[in-house]
């Protein structure tokens, strides 16, 4: 579904159980919906689940400038607003998960759950050669969705972005929110692999630090796509966590 956001067409997907807590998903650089779909899907008999495609990727519409994470920000909050969505549970990867702490920073959440969640510079470019691909490949039903990955990763890396959105990904990779994101007081949920070369496990320890009330959950031999590696370790952390 497209929602037309100050000038700007968001691509996203609602399903679930209406009237219980509202969960979103944010994907991480270069990705879409489907690379959250097998974690919100198991979620929507109990939870109202909302997955965006980020201005930029999959089907939703370019920033008409270089967006910094703050207009991601504030586009995400005034489609909140148009959807009705209010105290959401943030699940963001990566890139996705950096946007989650800014919003938790400024706006009302009920929970955090950040995958892999860069929050100053030093990530490093993924490739679509990553391990991520081979190690989804070897998993009971998740072939598709390696295939879809080769598609929609690849397809909008930093080498064949537009000129627009390099420009914005460079804003993202150098943007430090360490003092922002010490102000968020709610529980959070910090899941890391222990083989992630684009964001080191030590800096989840780091993030840890900064927030108030926050814990590291290690996924041992996974790499920054370590939800997807063990997606039913993940969706069952999520159950516990919201019932919490």
């Amino acid at each position: 579904m497209l929602k037309n956001i100050n000038g700007l067409n968001v691509n996203y997907v609602s399903y679930g159980k209406k009237g219980t807590k509202e969960l979103v998903f944010l994907h991480g650089w270069g990705q879409n919906i489907q690379m959250m779909r097998p974690v919100g899907d198991p979620l929507e008999k109990e939870y109202h689940i909302t997955i965006i495609d980020l201005p930029g990727f999959g089907e939703s519409e370019e920033p008409k400038y270089v967006w910094t994470l703050f207009d991601y920000v504030e586009c995400l909050h005034q489609l909140f607003v148009e959807l009705g969505i209010k105290k959401p549970v943030l699940v963001g990867h990566s890139f996705g998960g950096k946007i989650s702490l800014l919003y938790a920073s400024k706006y009302e959440v009920e929970k955090l759950v950040l995958l892999g969640s860069p929050f100053r510079p030093g990530i490093k470019k993924l490739s679509l050669k990553t391990k991520f691909l081979k190690s989804v490949k070897k998993l009971p039903g998740m072939e598709k969705l390696a295939e879809q990955a080769k598609k929609h990763i690849g397809s909008v890396d930093y080498r064949n972005a537009s000129p627009l959105m390099r420009a914005i990904m460079v804003e993202h990779v150098n943007l430090d929110i360490s003092e922002e994101i010490k102000t968020i007081k709610v529980p959070t949920i910090i899941i890391w692999g222990d083989l992630d070369q684009a964001v080191p496990l030590s800096e989840a320890y780091v993030l840890e630090q900064y927030l108030s009330d926050a814990a590291v959950i290690v996924y041992e031999g996974c790499t920054h796509y370590a939800y997807l590696e063990r997606l039913g370790q993940t969706v069952n952390i999520i159950k516990s966590f919201i019932k919490e």
